[in-house]
């Protein structure tokens, strides 16, 4: 097996220790496993992709994580709750639809207008709008699907038609003129 040899700055031996540590004494492997991973993402950033976190399941509580890129978003608000879509095309090109629905009555009375006491103050009116932009409330889901067309009837059909038309064309096409 041929050898490689790696020169280490002084202050960084303290990061190869503890990763030595780690991984039970096996540096090479902790070394070949970051190397995979910084290939991985490198790759697909360069491709277009980025890290994409997802929370799901009531309140957000857990949380899901792929490459991915965004091909489109909806927030629909009515006076009954609030609806945000979003679909992904993962690097291994499945389709992720993330929703997430939260009903007024469900809205948090610490967070927000019914928890608010003095309506002069201003920071309990950014409290409020803050409470409501960052979507720490209502149920989160996340499917995977195969390809576009089974997204229909699962989305809003302005936000599938946008999506059918981004995953069939790039998002900027390079002309050469």
């Amino acid at each position: 097996m041929p050898n490689k040899t790696i020169y280490v700055a002084d202050d960084d031996l303290p990061l190869f220790q503890r990763a030595q540590e780690l991984v039970g004494g096996n540096l090479s492997g902790a070394v070949v496993t970051a190397l995979r991973r910084f290939i991985e993402l490198e790759e697909g950033r360069q491709e277009g992709y980025e890290e994409v976190v997802l929370r799901v399941g009531h309140y957000g509580a857990r949380q899901v994580r792929f490459s991915g890129a965004l091909l489109g978003e909806l927030h629909d608000v009515d006076d009954e709750r609030s609806e945000t879509y979003k679909v992904y095309r993962s690097r291994k090109g499945k389709f992720v639809l993330h929703t997430r629905l939260a009903k007024w009555s469900e809205y948090p009375t610490d967070a927000g207008i019914t928890g608010m006491t003095n309506w002069r103050d201003w920071k309990n009116w950014r409290r409020t709008l803050i409470g409501v932009s960052d979507q720490e409330w209502g149920d989160f889901t996340m499917e995977i699907v195969d390809a576009i067309p089974d997204l229909e009837g699962r989305i809003p059909d302005r936000l599938y038609r946008r999506v059918a038309d981004l995953a069939e064309h790039p998002h900027i096409e390079d002309l050469d003129i």
